[in-house]
């Protein structure tokens, strides 16, 4: 969310963000929000001065003569009538700016590539060459066959589309990658944290999954409950309400949850295998900082810079790119992706998301903190990136590291996690 107040004095500076971001007047038109703000004001007063006339009115009647009272009572109820029809008016026009202000996206640093769609995006750093095999390598299906690592046409059976089932060795492998990127992010002095998989509605506004994201997410009625898509969404809104000292900044947490998305956009999509699931695990990085634009991009580097330790230490190929601005979605200021290469679609896929979110997801969830130099409250910065999530990359982790004889090789950061082995496999030794 932007500050009105940011909005009326840069409204020509927000209507080139949002340009950028893609949309358009038919979609947020600043000119008639500013008018509806200032109608909005108009209103709040004009039912402040008739309450208060209302109550003079009303506090009059007691002490005034027989002749008077009946004429202060009309006039008392009139006012009331008058001001009920003002609250009404003021309700649904504050409920129109909420709307809109709900739907206002964040706008995007001056550094983002400024593009349509993500054909936008920047390569910035390749790290490590594609992997060459001197034998015909599977993909990540194949290899579990040949493993017996997996359960992927009986789970879809019991629990549907889109769904998983990983056994033996994968699945150890599987915690161990949590495991390895839970310490290292221990390591840099983040506090790390289990998290539910369910929240109620408003954190769902205040990360900014609702009301741009509805169709990805799963709604239980029943329960008015939702289930989170990331530990974001729980740890953006864990000190919502809240004034922090500057003192404690800056927060760091390493979040593990559950997570839980409908992938509605996908259809068509990697249907087959473990790219994109309905339910994943994932360990997410997430920071609130001070609202100083120097101090959170220090932190989208030093985020950055940790996912890259992860892909190092599993021993991956990949690329970081910058992402555009017609692609990172609204609440983003700032964007990097990683992605890992893929060898049997001869490509780089995301593993990672970085962002800079600055102080719009703050200001949803009225999450503050009190300067030590002016002792005024402003709003955080947030910022997030995965950890690590599985078991997407458990795809290219497999495929790269494949041996001849259909066992796959475990880096010497991972082994300790995976009791010393450095080969898993039917065929390991």
């Amino acid at each position: 969310m932007l500050d009105i107040k940011f909005i009326i004095e840069n409204k020509d500076l927000v209507k080139e963000g949002l340009k950028k971001k893609g949309y358009n007047e038919n979609d947020i038109n600043i000119d008639a929000l500013i008018n509806l703000h200032l109608d909005v004001n108009k209103l709040k007063t004009s039912t402040q001065q008739l309450a208060e006339e209302k109550n003079r009115l009303s506090n009059s009647i007691k002490s005034a003569s027989n002749e008077t009272r009946p004429a202060i009572i009309a006039k008392s109820k009139s006012l009331g009538e008058e001001l009920k029809l003002e609250q009404e008016k003021l309700a649904k026009l504050q409920e129109e700016f909420d709307n809109i202000m709900w739907r206002m996206p964040n706008l995007p640093s001056e550094q983002s590539p400024v593009a349509d769609s993500e054909e936008g995006n920047v390569v910035i750093k390749k790290v490590g060459a594609p992997t060459e095999f001197d034998f015909t390598p599977l993909d990540h299906i194949e290899l579990m066959e040949k493993n017996n690592w997996s359960e992927l046409e009986r789970i879809t059976k019991v629990s549907g589309a889109r769904t998983y089932a990983i056994k033996n060795e994968l699945s150890r492998l599987e915690l161990a990658m949590h495991m390895l990127v839970l310490d290292k992010l221990a390591n840099h002095g983040f506090t790390t944290i289990t998290v539910p998989s369910l929240s109620k509605e408003k954190p769902l506004y205040g990360m900014g999954y609702l009301p741009f994201a509805q169709d990805e997410v799963y709604y239980m009625p029943n329960d008015d409950t939702y289930l989170s898509g990331t530990a974001e969404l729980v740890l953006n809104s864990l000190h919502a309400d809240e004034i922090l000292s500057e003192n404690d900044l800056p927060v760091l947490y390493a979040g593990f949850s559950p997570c839980f998305r409908r992938e509605a956009g996908a259809a068509g999509k990697d249907t087959r295998g473990l790219v994109r699931v309905h339910q994943f695990l994932k360990t997410e990085q997430f920071v609130i900082c001070k609202n100083d634009i120097n101090e959170s991009e220090y932190w989208h580097k030093k985020l950055l810079q940790i996912s890259e330790e992860v892909l190092q230490d599993l021993e991956l190929p990949y690329q970081v790119l910058e992402i555009c601005t017609g692609d990172m979605g609204a609440p983003k200021y700032r964007q990097y992706d990683l992605e890992a290469w893929t060898p049997s679609q001869n490509c780089y896929r995301e593993t990672h998301s970085c962002s800079n979110i600055t102080e719009w997801q703050a200001r949803r969830t009225n999450l503050r903190y009190r300067d030590n130099k002016d002792g005024k409250v402003k709003f955080a910065h947030t910022l997030n990136n995965t950890g690590i999530a599985t078991p997407r990359i458990l795809v290219p982790f497999i495929e790269n590291h494949q041996q001849k004889d259909f066992s796959v090789r475990i880096p010497e950061k991972l082994q300790p996690y995976m009791g010393g082995k450095k080969f898993i496999g039917i065929n390991a030794k």
